[in-house]
């Protein structure tokens, strides 16, 4: 790994595995041509396909203006590790500072707001701290890596989304505690939606964003054949595939996580990087991995980050309540194996017809 991805690594790894690219070669006049370049940015890397029918852009100026928009959104906007980003200025401002923000921040923090009220705060931008001290975030792990209840008490006491006061109209933030925001849990699906504004404002028809594992698709591989994602079995060896689901040409967002990559085991017990915002501690249950399907990847991102903090039963339920497309693997008690658990909006991804 890079120095690059080594320092801005963010600590969610990749969860939707992409079968290959294969098609049928078709005849001179069916055949298309696809765009293919990717990189690293936001910790992880990105990789992006387009295709073109009509050749109107070259694969050089693609791979330079996607570039350019993602450097933009992490090194500029939303990177914890980037000490002159607008986040970084926002974590270093004095509590009760009126803060001018990019409407690219406000559009964000709009809907991590809205996500932490829709999870009852499950999901919160504002966990930073006690990521950091449990040795998931930015700062150098401790040695003493399990905090006791005293630290995590005093650090509770900076967590609360609460704490934000946003005006998505006057481009305005207030912090009315001394909050630290991440947004990790929600800047990669927030990029992907923005490389597919851009495509889409390119005129391209046809394309599949994926940004550390979240993804945007929409239309077809050259030949008419679906893209066909993969879900990922919830295992520390080499990537396995779990499952597959078919999509139909229709543009859709896929955002995965799970607790199966970035963790740690002391004195027997295994601790997840997913912190309880409301406890401040690892979660304890047996949900390994979700898979959101949604309109927006900044959205399925969100939810599937709080999906591990809820655990499959209050996660399924909020799930099925809002008609949302959810997909649940769960470690059996014993050990041995998983058992899956899907919405009934899933549910359709999963037949090839």
């Amino acid at each position: 790994m890079n120095e690059f991805l080594h320092r801005h690594r963010i600590g969610l790894t990749i969860f939707v595995l992409v079968l290959l690219f294969l098609y049928v070669q078709q005849p001179a006049r069916d055949v298309v041509q696809m765009h293919q370049f990717g990189g690293g940015t936001m910790g992880t890397t990105y990789s992006v396909k387009v295709v073109d029918e009509r050749e109107q852009v070259s694969s050089e100026l693609l791979a330079l203006e996607i570039g350019e928009l993602l450097r933009h959104l992490d090194r500029d906007l939303m990177s914890t590790y980037s000490e002159d980003s607008e986040l970084s200025e926002i974590n270093k401002a004095a509590v009760g500072e009126n803060l001018s923000i990019s409407r690219e921040m406000a559009d964000v923090l709009s809907l991590a707001l809205e996500i932490n009220t829709l999870t009852d705060g499950a999901f919160d931008v504002t966990v930073g701290p006690l990521v950091n001290r449990w040795g998931f975030g930015p700062e150098r792990r401790r040695s003493d890596r399990i905090p006791s209840q005293a630290e995590i008490d005093a650090l509770l006491s900076r967590v609360g989304s609460q704490y934000l006061e946003l005006d998505t109209d006057a481009l305005t933030l207030r912090k009315n505690a001394d909050v630290y925001i991440d947004l990790s849990g929600i800047a990669k699906g927030y990029a992907v939606d923005q490389l597919a504004h851009y495509l889409d404002g390119r005129g391209f028809g046809s394309y599949f964003i994926e940004v550390g594992g979240e993804l945007r698709i929409r239309g077809y591989k050259p030949g008419d054949e679906s893209w066909v994602p993969a879900i990922e079995k919830p295992v520390d060896t080499a990537p396995q595939v779990h499952n597959i689901f078919y999509t139909r040409g229709q543009p859709l967002a896929v955002a995965g996580s799970g607790d199966y990559r970035n963790y740690f085991d002391q004195d027997g017990v295994h601790y997840s990087h997913e912190i309880d915002p409301l406890n401040g501690r690892p979660v304890t249950h047996n949900l390994a991995a979700t898979y959101v399907i949604d309109a927006e990847a900044a959205r399925a991102d969100a939810l599937a980050t709080a999906f591990m903090v809820m655990g499959t039963d209050r996660a399924f339920a909020l799930a099925e309540r809002i008609g949302l497309a959810a997909y649940f693997i769960s470690k059996r008690p014993d050990g041995a194996g998983f058992d899956d658990r899907y919405t009934r909006a899933f549910a359709d991804y999963l037949q090839a017809d």
